[in-house]
């Protein structure tokens, strides 16, 4: 038996067709676009391989969970650099707003830990689809072992194809908890924005600067009214 791949989009659902109540706080759909594009691809490169009759490994391998877990994590590292260049973004906005020094701005800014804690952040959520990907991975080795063993019954190949289906839909999945992730990043970064847009200059050197300056002043005029001898520099300098 020849395996059949089924379509794909419809399991991807959301991942294709958003249906939101608000809008995200970045934009997306670009990313969520390409995630999809390339797993329908994937399996239109296995609809070619079939129709010219390549060997069937050669079908399995182009929806192996190698090319599923790459599209996936490619969408994550995406999506948590445009998180964190939007969070930096603002908060080199709001820092130029209330005037704190360039220093303390770049000091605010996302680290690189900061930003690969992100990223493991807002995979977590695909933890569900990994583990489909896995069985399908299984369904797939169970699929080589009878085509070498003569034939690939209908029970193991309508498995196979639930096993491509089911890991769909666990990408919509994956993908509508990663947008949650990214709310909750939003609320999570808010107190530090906050605080931010909060932050004044230290009065601290203004005022001992002014002191100086003050005592510096009552200084000469004491000299001048007589009251206190100038030193010899300021004497020959005033020409005393």
């Amino acid at each position: 038996m020849t395996v059949r791949v089924p379509e794909l989009a419809p399991a991807l659902g959301r991942l294709i067709v958003p249906r939101r109540t608000e809008p995200l706080w970045i934009p997306l759909d670009d990313i969520a676009d390409e995630l999809a594009t390339r797993v329908i691809e994937l399996g239109g490169e296995a609809r070619r391989l079939t129709a010219e009759a390549a060997p069937q490994d050669r079908v399995l391998d182009a929806l192996g969970r190698t090319d599923w877990l790459a599209a996936w994590e490619h969408a994550v590292r995406r999506t948590a650099d445009r998180v964190a260049d939007a969070l930096d973004d603002q908060i080199e906005r709001i820092g130029k707003a209330v005037r704190m020094p360039r220093r303390k701005r770049r000091l605010r800014k996302l680290t690189s830990a900061e930003r690969r804690s992100l990223t493991a952040r807002l995979s977590a959520g695909g933890a569900e689809f990994v583990k489909a990907l896995d069985d399908l991975a299984r369904v797939s080795s169970k699929v080589r072992g009878e085509e070498t063993a003569g034939g690939v019954d209908d029970e193991t190949h309508h498995a196979w194809q639930d096993a491509l289906q089911t890991a769909a839909r666990r990408l919509e999945a994956a993908w509508l908890a990663l947008e949650d992730a990214i709310r909750t990043e939003r609320k999570r970064w808010d107190p530090e924005l906050t605080a931010l847009a909060q932050w004044r200059p230290s009065l601290w050197p203004v005022l001992v600067t002014g002191a100086i300056g003050a005592g510096a002043l009552l200084w000469l005029g004491l000299i001048l009214g007589g009251y206190v001898d100038a030193p010899v520099w300021l004497a020959q300098l005033l020409h005393f």
